[in-house]
């Protein structure tokens, strides 16, 4: 019988879904290293979420995955290695292509190389639905791609490249992971490229009408970062025949942006918060954006046992409390 793997590196630790894989996996018992710059994630949020109890199985290395050498040093002695480091947001690609290609892509050039000099077992790396593009058929199918629409799709789609070029030609033990919109606690809605759940959630705490861009029909599949974090550890010890590949993680359903804002808005106001009466306000469509997602999940079903067991009604629950418990 093989062994669990025991020692894990999560690039990106610090953030929204970096930070759930780490919660998850120390309570599971396992050795974590996590590599973070600090860039896009703030230190207390591992601070708080780390247990006295688990301490001695932690490992905090800040660090750039641009950086060669710091991502062959975490690398060294892993077992897994999940990579979640990214620079993310359509809109930041757009202003500044060259750090989205840096991080996005060099940035996995160097983890890749690292982990495959370093003999992990499995290398799951995070990718995003924005690789679509301009593909208009729904359910969108893993083989079936249109043309990147921003910057940041190109990093993504280029990854996904490497990962497979590097599984074929080195043998390295890859599976990407096609995010499509992942939600649930701890996002941050502050910035420019604050994603829309804690950007609603800020602005009903606030008694302010949030925007939309567009005219609200635009849909997402949203996925409750619970799911994402049982996606990883389902990939990190799948069978072989899903080593090399790529799969959608996502409920497999759209919901509006309209649709969305009403069930924040019901949540809120359930939880005492006087929003009822509020509306949001709309603005130009953003450009690079997709209009309408929804993924088919059948391949990380049947190859990765994939069962996504949390609702968007759950953890859209859970992130409205999470913003309550912490605001003010």
């Amino acid at each position: 019988m093989v062994a669990e793997p025991q020692r894990w590196l999560v690039t990106g630790g610090a953030g929204f879904i970096g930070s759930h894989l780490v919660e998850a996996l120390l309570g599971a018992g396992r050795c974590v290293r996590v590599l973070d710059n600090f860039a896009t994630a703030r230190r207390e949020t591992l601070e708080r979420l780390v247990r006295p109890e688990w301490r001695a199985r932690f490992a905090l290395v800040e660090g750039d995955v641009r950086d060669e050498a710091t991502c062959r040093a975490c690398c060294d002695g892993m077992d897994v290695v999940l990579h979640q480091a990214a620079l993310g947001s359509v809109p930041r690609s757009l202003r500044d292509p060259r750090a989205t290609h840096a991080v996005n892509v060099d940035g996995f050039v160097h983890v890749a190389l690292a982990a495959r000099d370093a003999g992990v077992r499995a290398l799951v790396y995070a990718s995003s639905s924005s690789v679509y593009g301009d593909a208009t058929a729904l359910p969108q199918r893993e083989a079936h791609l249109g043309r990147p629409l921003s910057p940041y799709a190109a990093s993504k789609r280029a990854m996904e490249i490497y990962a497979q070029v590097y599984h074929r030609s080195f043998g390295l033990p890859t599976i990407g992971l096609r995010y499509f919109n992942v939600v649930g606690r701890r996002q941050d809605p502050e910035g420019p490229y604050a994603a829309v759940v804690p950007r609603f959630i800020a602005a009903l705490l606030r008694g302010e009408a949030p925007v939309i861009y567009g005219d609200g029909a635009t849909s997402r599949d949203f996925c409750p970062v619970a799911n994402v974090v049982q996606a990883n550890l389902a990939a990190a010890a799948a069978p072989e025949a899903a080593v090399g590949q790529i799969f959608n993680i996502a409920l497999g359903r759209s919901t509006t942006l309209l649709e969305l804002f009403a069930m924040l808005r019901d949540i809120a106001v359930r939880h005492g918060v006087p929003c009822a009466g509020i509306e949001p306000r709309f603005t130009d469509f953003r450009p690079g954006d997709l209009r309408h997602s929804r993924a088919s999940i059948a391949a990380a079903t049947e190859r990765l046992g994939y069962a996504p067991a949390t609702t968007l009604e759950d953890a859209l629950e859970d992130a409205v409390r999470h913003a309550l418990a912490t605001s003010g």
